[in-house]
């Protein structure tokens, strides 16, 4: 504060009053005092230097900022990223991008896709693996810094192809991987420890500072936004992220907390602070040392509790970026980079060139662009459902958990009435479209292509209906769409909201606690018994087949009216909340949600084949958790070679059958 009172006038004139004026009264004479924006300005400009390393004069005007981005820095630590992020990006095509099961993905005719752009097809299975191998030879230019440009783009370009070609794959950090990679392919990061560098030598060790400052921002994004999404009721309340606390990371805090409180107080309420802080925390200069442990260590515990691939090992190679921009050099004894004296901020600031305007209006674009992309679901409204927009691009990681019990699809013959029921996942392996309309839609569209390929005259005039339950974060078990609207002629924009997408049926959230209580119960009855919680909509009615395997079976309703029969008793029964009634196993029950608010019930069971066998569940998860390590990197390692194994299998028989026409052996996928 020395250094900001020295160029405060006021105040300086105020300690230079003279003996003669320290006799007049002070009701005479008023020492001057600063205004509030004087303070303020101040204030901020002693935040900006002291504690972010930077003069708030920087940002001032378009001029003092273009300059601050353009002055040259040590290029090293940028260097490392690019190595490490290469070197992450050789691991992610073989796991996350699908090269290990590109046979799958790829080669059969009738797998469908899910692409962003309905205009966009997969390529043929050999020419896929051509894409492939030149996204692998792109992260090998990238990790090695050699044509550093073309390494880029011949990354990039096949990494976001197969991005957009399939939405169920999207996930926060595919995006952010993705978005990084451009961002380096616009940056000097080859200036260090590359063969570029090595090859052909650069005059100058020093980069602009925007090459780091655009992927620091990228970052701080990432976890800022992060926070964001989690200071809501539906994270801090507890219910997206359940029973991590039974994982060996938090056995420390086992010992003096509760396992619900962990669920809550950690994983929930202190995830959501740390999101939120930590990018700042990171940025101060005074806190930098303080928090990064717990940076590491969180990414670190990340890696253990989740299958999210190279997702904690990128964000662990960018913490150092935060640091100075040479520590490589300092690491290695190599000599220190010279840099320019930079330009004082209370003197005019040289002019900037055009191309220095121009690239500071972009960068300020791109910035702006992500802050607001993340918000931007009030204009592509038909992506939204139960969630705002599509999963990958909002930064909401964790917030949403779901549980899908039944998942059915109907394909009906107008003409004859006969209904054929469709294995789900005949022609894909993933389930997301069970809760987007516009996947929905792509799904039943490409059904009915695969049923005109392989039986045209019953795609001449057939409709397909979706009958699908799931729950998110705790609640009941619900439709996520109208199982009444033909997917092959519903209508889907994405900028406006979808009819036949049905609600969250967040009026009964109320319940959330209620369910927890009747679960344990349930649960407490024996090892075999279990509960189901149901919430319909009215005029919509229930099909539930019981199995033989499931005794003492019992209807109850908790809210709203329903009728309820069987297929052997044609006579309904009305039931208001709080009634009961049991249920015949080996026969198909109907429960019909009447009024003009929707029902929720719940169906309690015995699993009769588990009690007959003795089969506990409690004691096959023990008996599973024995068997698995702790710290299981020798297996995850074994797998890895084996997945990259099968990834370059798969490439050298698609250049096998370009080249010399040998047949590729196929993996083919059961259907029903």
């Amino acid at each position: 504060m020395a250094n900001s009172k020295r160029n405060m006038p006021t105040i300086s004139s105020a300690t230079e009053i003279s003996n003669a004026e320290k006799d007049i009264p002070s009701t005479a004479v008023k020492p001057p005092t600063e205004d509030d924006s004087t303070k303020h300005s101040s204030l901020l400009s002693y935040f900006f230097r002291d504690c972010l390393g930077h003069e708030l004069s920087n940002f001032s005007s378009l001029s003092h900022f273009a300059s601050w981005l353009q002055r040259p820095v040590d290029g090293s630590a940028l260097g490392i990223f690019r190595l490490l992020y290469g070197a992450a990006m050789l691991i992610d095509i073989a796991e996350e991008r699908g090269g290990g099961q590109m046979d799958v993905r790829f080669g059969e005719p009738l797998h469908c896709h899910f692409p962003l752009f309905n205009g966009m097809r997969a390529l043929a299975y050999p020419l896929m693996g051509c894409v492939y191998l030149c996204m692998w030879l792109g992260a090998w230019g990238i990790m090695l810094g050699y044509r550093f440009r073309i390494s880029c783009l011949a990354f990039l370009v096949p990494y976001w192809y197969i991005f957009l070609l399939d939405k169920p794959t999207w996930n926060n950090h595919s995006y952010l991987f993705g978005l990084v990679g451009i961002l380096l392919f616009f940056t000097q990061a080859q200036c260090y420890c590359s063969l570029d560098n090595w090859l052909y030598p650069r005059r100058s060790r020093c980069i602009p500072y925007w090459n780091y400052f655009i992927i620091k921002f990228q970052f701080f994004v990432l976890y800022m936004y992060a926070g964001l999404k989690k200071f809501s009721l539906e994270w801090l309340s507890g219910y997206a992220m359940s029973n991590l606390s039974h994982h060996w990371v938090f056995a420390p805090f086992r010992q003096v907390i509760d396992p619900d409180l962990i669920d809550l107080l950690i994983v929930h309420w202190f995830t959501a602070f740390f999101d939120l802080s930590i990018a700042f925390f990171m940025t101060i200069e005074k806190t930098r040392l303080l928090v990064t442990p717990f940076m590491l260590s969180f990414h670190l515990m990340n890696s253990r509790l989740f299958v999210i691939g190279m997702f904690p090992w990128v964000c662990l190679a960018e913490v150092p970026l935060f640091f100075s921009s040479d520590w490589p050099r300092r690491i290695s004894g190599g000599p220190k980079t010279s840099l320019p004296q930079p330009p004082d901020a209370s003197k005019e600031v040289p002019k900037m060139g055009i191309l220095a305007r121009v690239r500071t209006c972009l960068i300020l674009g791109y910035c702006g662009l992500q802050l607001f992309l993340p918000y931007s679901h009030f204009i592509t409204k038909g992506y939204n459902n139960w969630t705002n927009g599509l999963y990958g691009y909002s930064w909401d990681m964790m917030v949403h958990s779901y549980d899908t019990l039944q998942t059915s699809i109907q394909v009906v013959e107008n003409e004859s009435g006969r209904v054929h029921n469709l294995n789900p996942y005949a022609f894909t392996e993933y389930d997301r479209w069970t809760k987007y309309a516009d996947m929905a839609v792509q799904y039943a569209r490409c059904i009915e292509e695969n049923i005109r390929v392989s039986q045209p005259e019953m795609a001449k005039n057939i409709s397909i209906y979706f009958d699908i339950w799931c729950s998110m974060n705790g609640r009941f078990q619900q439709r996520s769409f109208d199982p009444r609207v033909d997917l092959l002629r519903a209508k889907w924009s994405p900028f406006e909201s979808t009819s036949w997408s049905l609600p969250l049926l967040n009026e009964l959230n109320h319940m959330r606690p209620k369910l927890r209580t009747i679960e344990t119960e349930v649960l407490a009855w024996n090892n075999y018994s279990d509960v189901i919680f149901v919430a319909d909509f009215p005029g919509l009615t229930l099909t539930n087949f019981i199995s033989p395997d499931l005794i003492n079976c019992t209807l109850t309703i908790l809210e709203g009216n329903v009728r309820y029969r069987n297929e052997r008793d044609l006579e309904p029964y009305f039931l208001t909340a709080g009634k009961s009634i049991g249920l015949e196993s080996n026969i198909t029950h109907l429960v019909t949600t009447i009024g003009q608010k929707p029902a929720s019930y719940l169906f309690t069971y015995t699993n009769k084949t588990m009690l007959e066998q003795g089969i506990t569940i409690d004691a096959d998860k023990l008996e599973e958790t024995e068997k698995r390590s702790i710290l299981p990197l020798w297996q995850e390692f074994q797998h890895r070679v084996t997945n990259y194994q099968q990834f370059l299998g798969h490439i050298g028989n698609c250049l096998l059958y370009l080249i010399y026409g040998v047949p590729i052996p196929l993996a083919a996928r059961e259907r029903d």
